[in-house]
């Protein structure tokens, strides 16, 4: 999709928030949690990755961490309400995985919902392909 003369990837098995987060229901039910192409293009050079702690329980629209780069440093966000129970340790010795791979090896963490229809909840691939466009 295009959008102010870039192109952006919107993945059509994840939800997304409004401020740029991708949640992915696993078949195990845990959600893994990342922020979208759009995101980190708009980020540009990620250099370092505040991650949450293992075990920390959050809020849907809680600040969880920020992300530095070389032109901005942002916050994320919980998609949804529950516990972390795993966080993705790779982006600590190499952040830049959240520029080359936003969809896989650059997923931030896995959290463990308390409330499953926070996820039905998160913007389908569609409204948040609409939202991007603006």
């Amino acid at each position: 999709m295009k959008a102010k003369g870039k192109t952006y990837l919107v993945a059509t098995d994840k939800r997304y928030t409004e401020t740029d987060e991708w949640a992915l229901r696993e078949s195990s039910g845990l959600i893994r949690v990342g922020i979208t192409d759009y995101a980190q293009k708009e980020l540009k050079d990620v250099v370092a990755v505040e991650l949450p702690q293992v075990g920390r329980v959050v809020r849907k629209g809680e600040e969880l961490g920020v992300i530095d780069s070389v032109k901005a440093t942002a916050s994320y966000y919980a998609p949804v309400s529950g516990k972390v129970v795993s966080v993705n340790r790779e982006l600590e010795k190499s952040p830049e995985l959240l520029n080359k791979d936003p969809y896989g090896a650059g997923w931030i963490m896995v959290i463990e919902p308390s409330n499953p229809e926070d996820y039905e909840s998160l913007l389908t691939p569609e409204k948040y392909a609409e939202r991007i466009k603006k």
